[in-house]
């Protein structure tokens, strides 16, 4: 059975906090961090963690959401394997000086890009994916050649704990630390001065973040979330479309920053939608679900009270079934919500999937336009030509066509909002860049200086200069 987690299991004493991050500063000044070698070292040693740890991880996992290994293998794991090997591959080129032309005013010269690292950064994790959203940004980091200071979510206990225990037997103690506890310790992290600061989670929250990183001028990543639409056309296939909706929706029990929030869906069309959907939870899952080792359980008491909370007043025509005692709650379709209503107001991050039929899918457009900008927009059609159309007139931070956050397996797309659900991104060379500064460097010779700048200025002169500029 699943409890909520008690902060007193990972707290840090706050008078240890400043000394931790002047340690890691003085590490950064020390400049080995900035060493091909020592990054390619430490980011083998992240995928060396994984590896080794496997199992612990996985039970960690368990034992936090309610999740089978294969979920997590998938969702987390994995992900931090794939995305160590892509950068190792990668980044003796993405470090190299990025060759730029030159205007003819500036003759004779060379211009690039260097790329810098920025020095210690902050990653604030989230609870969902507890590993990955640590350990994905860490990677990022490290490549970038900066120290990095993890603070993981006191939601998900047991892998805050391991991660804890695990990081300074892998990574350089020196250059990586983490501090375990909640709020008392984020306040007082956010005191102090970071070169750049990531934060996956809330909106909340993330003011919080940006409030206190604009005290010292740092800039921030935020990875927010928000309601992310799912558009289904008529003319779609309909099988695949219910398979992949299933699986991104209610994968760790609806609990992901990209899950497809609530659907739209031509009123015509949703009847086949709706029965194609319930086909497929029933399909994967099995007839009784919470006897399914296969799908997860909400993260703790609070969380699910507040998600039973949206089902009330509300039309369910499948699933509604809850069960306190191991915070399970069955996959749950509600068709039709009151749009000014709490589950159409707030992200849902639960396996509650609103359904909203609409007259014409073209609708679905305007629909989405008229709320926040998403951190993902999924679109399931055949026809070209509304693909375009939702591409062209919509705004979100990550958009699949015909499938769920598959784009996430995809290291050479970035993974970040737009708008309130997030700023900044990571992942593969955006990650790279994103914790780098890129510094501009342009290079003269000494022979050759045209006196055509310098005083005395004359009508020739000024002449001259307008045509070369």
């Amino acid at each position: 059975m699943l409890t909520d987690s008690s902060s007193d299991r990972c707290t840090t004493n706050l008078s240890l906090i400043g000394p931790k991050v002047e340690g890691l500063r003085q590490t950064f000044a020390a400049g080995h961090t900035k060493n091909i070698e020592w990054r390619i070292a430490q980011l083998q040693q992240v995928k060396k963690l994984v590896v080794e740890q496997q199992e612990p991880i996985l039970l960690a996992l368990q034992k936090d959401l309610g999740r089978c290994d294969m979920e997590s293998w998938t969702a987390e794991l994995g992900g931090v394997i794939s995305e160590v090997e892509h950068t190792v591959k990668h980044l003796k080129k993405w470090m190299k000086p990025r060759k730029v032309s030159t205007p003819i005013v500036a003759h004779p010269a060379s211009s690039y890009v260097l790329p810098e690292p920025l020095g210690t950064v902050l990653i604030i994790g989230a609870w969902n994916y507890p590993l990955l959203l640590v350990l994905g940004p860490l990677i990022a980091a490290l490549s970038a050649g900066n120290c990095a200071l993890i603070k993981p979510s006191e939601l998900s206990p047991n892998i805050s704990a391991l991660m804890a225990l695990q990081i300074p037997k892998y990574l350089d103690e020196q250059a990586v630390v983490v501090i375990e506890g909640a709020v008392n310790e984020t306040s007082e992290l956010l005191k102090h001065r970071f070169d750049h600061i990531i934060y996956t989670g809330g909106e909340v929250v993330g003011k919080i973040v940006m409030r206190a990183a604009a005290e010292y001028l740092t800039p921030v990543t935020l990875e927010l979330g928000g309601k992310s639409p799912c558009i289904v056309d008529s003319n779609t296939n309909l099988e695949v479309t219910a398979s992949r909706i299933v699986w991104s929706k209610f994968m760790n029990a609806g609990q992901t920053c990209v899950a497809p929030d609530y659907v739209l869906v031509e009123k015509s069309f949703a009847p086949r939608l709706i029965d194609a959907i319930k086909s497929k939870i029933e399909e994967f899952y099995g007839a009784s679900i919470s006897d399914s080792d296969d799908y997860a359980r909400i993260v703790n008491a609070r969380h699910f009270t507040r998600i039973v909370k949206y089902l009330e007043g509300h039309n369910v025509v499948y699933g509604g079934e809850h069960q306190a005692e191991s915070n399970y709650i069955q996959p749950t379709i509600v068709l039709d919500p009151a749009e000014g209503s709490p589950l159409m107001e707030q992200e849902i991050f639960g396996p509650i999937l609103p359904i909203i039929s609409l007259e014409n899918i073209q609708q679905a457009v305007s629909f989405v336009n008229k709320r926040a900008k998403p951190l993902s927009l999924y679109l399931y059609t055949k026809d070209k030509a509304f693909e375009k159309a939702v591409l062209q007139q919509t705004s979100a931070g990550m958009v699949g066509v015909n499938d769920g956050f598959m784009f996430a397996t995809n290291p050479n797309l970035p993974f970040g909002g737009v708008g309130s659900s997030g700023m900044g991104a990571y992942h593969g060379k955006i990650g790279f860049d994103n914790f780098s500064h890129l510094k501009t460097v342009m290079k003269r010779s000494f022979w050759f200086d045209i006196p055509l700048r310098y005083p005395p200025f004359t009508a020739r002169k000024f002449k001259l200069l307008k045509k070369l500029l």
